[in-house]
C-alpha cells in the first residue's frame, strides 16, 4: 500500500495568507505552527479559526454514501474493528474575505482510515481484499454550529505512511459556491507509541514510518495534528478548520 502519497491541492503561499490576514498575523501564525508560541509585542489578528491546509485524497476513497456518526463496524456484519475507541468532533467553519468565520453547517463530512492493522474497507490491495466491506468509513452532516462528531478508532499503521486519518468536506450549493476540502489528520507520536504497545496494535509487527519521515506530513502535517485526550473509554480530540470561501 504505496500510493497514497500524490499531493493534490497545496499551503497557502506567504504572500497569499499576508494579503488574507496582514504581516503581523503571519508572523504569529508562524511561530504557533512551529511551536515557539506567541511572540512578544506581535498582535495576533487572526480569527479564531486557522486554514489548513489540503492533503492528499489517496487511492482509498470510496464514496459510500453511509451517514453514520459510528463508523467502527461493518454494516453488513455488524462486527465492531476492534482498537481504542476514539470519539472526534469537528468544527468546520467558512473563511470569509474579510478573515472572519462563519459556521459551515449542512456540509458533508466524510471520514476513513485502516483499522489496527493497516487494512483499509471496500478496496482490492496487493496484500487484501476487503471489497463489499465498509468498516472505518462514513460521513456525518454538520449542524447549525457546523460541527460533525464521529466514533471512530485510533488508527494503524501500514508501510510508508506515518499513522492518520483522512477527511473530505464538501458542499452541495449550486454553482460555483460549491467546492471541496480533502486533507488528513495526524497524530503525536509519544501517544501512538503508547496506543499500539497494547492490544490489538502490537500484534502488528513491522517498522512504523513516523511523522518526520512522511514526506506528505512535511507538506503541512503539523497544522493538522490532533490534540488528543484520554477518557475513561479511550480517545477523545476536537478540531477547528476553516476552508476560503469560494
Amino acid at each position: 500500500m504505496h500510493a497514497d502519497d500524490r499531493m493534490i491541492g497545496r499551503l497557502l503561499t506567504r504572500r497569499e495568507l499576508v494579503a488574507l490576514f496582514g504581516s503581523s498575523a503571519v508572523a504569529a501564525m508562524a511561530h504557533r505552527v512551529s511551536g515557539q508560541g506567541r511572540p512578544p509585542d506581535v498582535p495576533t489578528t487572526l480569527p479564531g479559526c486557522v486554514v489548513q491546509p489540503q492533503q492528499t485524497e489517496g487511492p482509498y476513497f470510496v464514496d459510500e454514501k453511509l451517514r453514520r456518526a459510528d463508523i467502527r463496524s461493518d454494516p453488513g456484519t455488524g462486527a465492531i474493528k476492534a482498537g481504542a475507541p476514539l470519539a472526534l468532533t469537528l468544527k468546520v467553519s467558512q473563511l470569509l474575505p474579510d478573515a472572519r468565520c462563519v459556521p459551515l453547517g449542512a456540509a458533508q463530512v466524510d471520514l476513513w482510515q485502516c483499522d489496527a492493522a493497516g487494512v483499509y474497507s471496500d478496496v482490492k490491495d496487493r496484500n487484501f481484499d476487503t471489497t463489499g466491506q465498509k468498516f472505518l468509513r462514513g460521513h456525518q452532516i454538520t449542524d447549525a454550529s457546523g460541527t460533525a462528531r464521529f466514533v471512530t478508532i485510533y488508527p494503524g499503521w501500514y508501510p510508508g505512511r506515518a499513522v492518520h486519518v483522512h477527511f473530505k468536506v464538501r458542499t452541495s450549493a449550486a454553482g460555483n459556491s460549491a467546492y471541496e476540502f480533502t486533507s488528513q489528520f495526524y497524530f503525536d507520536e509519544p501517544l501512538t507509541d503508547r496506543v499500539h504497545a497494547r492490544e490489538p496494535y502490537v500484534a502488528h509487527t513491522g517498522k512504523r514510518t513516523r511523522n518526520e519521515s512522511d514526506r506528505i506530513f512535511k507538506d503541512g502535517g503539523p497544522q493538522l495534528l490532533l490534540a488528543v485526550s484520554e477518557t475513561a473509554d479511550g480517545y477523545a480530540s476536537a478540531f477547528d478548520l476553516a476552508m476560503r470561501s469560494a
